[in-house]
């Protein structure tokens, strides 16, 4: 065989490995493909995962369950006025007008200082607002896991009907459940035991 036909015969057993190796790369590329289901399973895999509702946290709090820290993003100066009771502030924000995120060291430091083997909650301004989940992002590349309350401040303090249920809007008030000052202050444990949600389990609250 001449040395024509041997790179011939060369190439063309290049050419099929590499047909080949493409065809099988394609294949399991699409194999790798997400379902809508797979996509809608996921996304509630991590809804359930990260949102924690803000009338089981109320529940707790009624029960004097403390095995969770709720954490205030918001300034130290807004944290200060009011915030929900039993929060500590770890603030996102140098003043109501200014962010901090770029404070990545101070708020990492704070976070990791947390006790330990407590669910971690983090809040912000309002249902929309993006800071829990940025410093959660911040957190998570840390290894620093945390969750998110499904309501801002603005929820708690000022819309208690929104996210109550209205067999409960009497026998409840938002001011029970706010504090003020630089310490984070106690739940009244005990107080609106009954109105809370009874159900227990998966399908809790």
């Amino acid at each position: 065989m001449g040395n024509n036909a041997r790179i011939l015969f060369f190439a063309l057993i290049l050419g099929a490995l590499a047909g080949a190796l493409a065809s099988f790369a394609v294949m399991s590329f699409q194999n790798q493909e997400k379902s809508e289901s797979d996509y809608i399973r996921e996304f509630y895999l991590t809804e359930n995962a990260v949102h924690v509702s803000p009338h089981s946290l109320r529940g707790r709090m009624d029960k004097g369950i403390d095995d969770f820290i709720l954490v205030d993003l918001r300034s130290a100066e807004e944290y200060e006025t009011e915030h929900v009771v039993g929060a500590v502030s770890i603030p996102a924000y140098r003043d109501k007008d200014t962010s901090d995120y770029g404070a990545v060291d101070r708020i990492v430091s704070s976070f990791a200082a947390l006790p330990k083997g407590k669910e971690i909650i983090v809040y912000c301004y309002s249902m929309p607002c993006m800071t829990g989940r940025k410093i959660g992002k911040m957190l998570a590349e840390h290894s620093i896991y945390v969750k998110h309350l499904g309501i801002g401040w603005n929820e708690w303090r000022h819309f208690w009907q929104l996210w109550n249920h209205e067999h409960e809007w009497n026998a409840t008030a938002a001011m029970d459940y706010i504090s003020a000052g630089m310490e984070p202050g106690k739940p009244k444990s005990g107080a609106n035991m009954t109105a809370a949600c009874p159900i227990d389990g998966e399908f809790g609250c």
